[in-house]
């Protein structure tokens, strides 16, 4: 063999060889990069063209995904849309986005779950074409609705759960916003729905349940601050408590008036816990919190849940109790006012650890994964988060709260027949209007359901959060 077919051997060898190495870079070790890449018009295809399981409802889907003429294949709808929106999120292929249960559940609702091994197994077999599975969450359509309905056009939001398991009943958010919008195939339509939501000073997309901005929750976080002195082992609801009309906060000029400009009681200057309690009274609790203590204080938020990391699986922004600068921040850390945030989940689940005897369960949506022809693959099983107060501090505790419901601010939410424990909340609010709050559940002796509500810039708790709080007991109980 003369030179030149020689190195003309060498450069074709050499040029195999490259070939080869690069194939193998590109099959082995750069997969899955191409694969995850944004630009790769067959991954989207691929991700957005599958027979998309359903997302459903006490046997009805409220997500699923029909067959169009188009490069996808399948259009994802909601039906009813902005009614759950804020759970389902939503499948968009005009941003290549997903959002809420669809992306929290997705490996489940594609097929791709390791719980659905089998099923894919079995359409291998048989040549069956592939298919997603289904999630069932929680939710009573009934309880839903019924919030969606009472909160009307007013911001705010319901958190509904079971005391017993922590199964989530109802959670809407308002205002809402219709999933539809953004899942269309028409990239034009869906851009203009986003920027719309997105520019909206009502902030549509912010699930107000568990996200986004927080709030002070007022007096009903004295649920927190009567469990505190009532584990301290030196309070029982008739304990007499100071209760000045007016409580001048130490090192200020401030002076600490009671709801309504009102005296304590009979304005003797001291009343019983119970009776601060049913009144709501700030000047006792302001000065009670002083007394015990922000460790006590913070001890007690925290067997609530507060600071604690957790998804439902949605991520649940943790609800917060900060170390006050002062003494009279933490007298107004004691009524749920100064630097206290929290979402409506986190008193859901304050007035949910007291029904259920102390013990506050995980709450949870998703009830079972399924496969598409609805066989359960997997069940969620109860399970107790932690020991929020002793079953004698529960017991204490419902009975101030039904106290409350009975003969205090809360009678907006009672139910004829059903004992209702709870306790409302008004949340000062500069420059606007207080936002309303209700905690509580029912029925008392044997509880089914607990509930919060929030109505931003609502005004009077038990006047305007009380007959939301009502309404979805009803429909639970009903």
């Amino acid at each position: 063999m003369n030179a030149p077919i020689r190195r003309l051997t060498t450069v074709v060898a050499l040029m195999f060889l490259a070939l080869m190495v690069s194939a193998t870079s590109v099959q082995f070790f750069q997969a899955e990069a191409l694969n995850n890449d944004s630009r790769n018009v067959r991954t989207v295809y691929r991700e957005f063209g599958r027979d998309r399981g359903p997302i459903v409802v006490a046997g009805e889907p409220i997500a699923s995904s029909h067959p169009v003429d188009d490069v996808y294949g399948y259009q994802r709808t909601y039906d009813p849309g902005p009614l759950y929106a804020h759970l389902t999120g939503y499948f968009s292929t005009a941003f290549n986005a997903v959002t809420g249960l669809e992306k929290q559940a997705n490996d489940v609702l594609n097929g791709t779950s390791s719980s659905l091994f089998l099923r894919r197994v079995q359409n291998l077999v048989t040549g069956n074409q592939p298919q997603g599975g289904a999630v069932e969450l929680t939710l009573d359509p009934a309880a839903q609705q019924a919030a969606a309905e009472a909160i009307g056009d007013r911001s705010g939001a319901v958190v509904a759960l079971d005391p017993a398991t922590g199964a989530i009943l109802a959670m809407y958010s308002s205002p809402s916003f219709d999933p539809n919008a953004l899942a269309t195939h028409d990239r034009e339509a869906a851009q203009a729905a986003w920027d719309a939501l997105r520019t909206d000073p009502a902030k549509p997309l912010d699930n107000r349940a568990i996200a986004g901005d927080q709030w002070a929750p007022g007096s009903s976080f004295k649920v927190i601050t009567a469990a505190a002195l009532l584990e301290s082992g030196q309070y029982d609801p008739d304990t007499m408590v100071p209760a000045p009309t007016e409580l001048t906060l130490p090192q200020t000029s401030v002076g600490l008036r009671n709801p309504g400009g009102r005296a304590c009681g009979d304005g003797s200057g001291e009343v019983t816990l119970l009776a601060a309690f049913r009144q709501s009274c700030n000047t006792p609790f302001a000065q009670l919190s002083m007394d015990i203590g922000y460790d006590a204080l913070r001890a007690q938020a925290e067997a609530f849940g507060f600071g604690a990391e957790l998804e439902i699986p949605l991520a649940v922004t943790p609800s917060r109790l900060p170390e006050p600068e002062s003494q009279a921040q933490l007298a107004m850390s004691g009524i749920g006012e100064a630097s206290v945030r929290v979402t409506p989940l986190q008193m859901a689940m304050v007035a949910a650890a007291v029904a259920n005897d102390g013990a506050q369960m995980r709450p949870y949506l998703v009830a079972r994964e399924l496969t598409a022809d609805l066989e359960e693959v997997t069940a969620t099983q109860p399970r107790e988060l932690r020991r929020s107060v002793s079953p004698e501090t529960a017991d204490q505790l419902t009975q101030m709260m039904l106290d409350v419901v009975e003969n205090g601010t809360g009678r907006p939410a009672q139910i004829d027949g059903v004992a209702v424990a709870g306790k409302t909340g008004t949340a000062e609010n500069q420059d606007a209007a207080p936002h309303s709050w209700f905690t509580g559940f029912a029925p008392a002796e044997d509880p089914q359901v607990a509930v919060a509500v929030l109505i931003e810039n609502g005004g009077d708790g038990g006047t305007n959060a009380g007959p939301v709080a009502r309404a979805v007991m009803q429909a639970v109980l009903q």
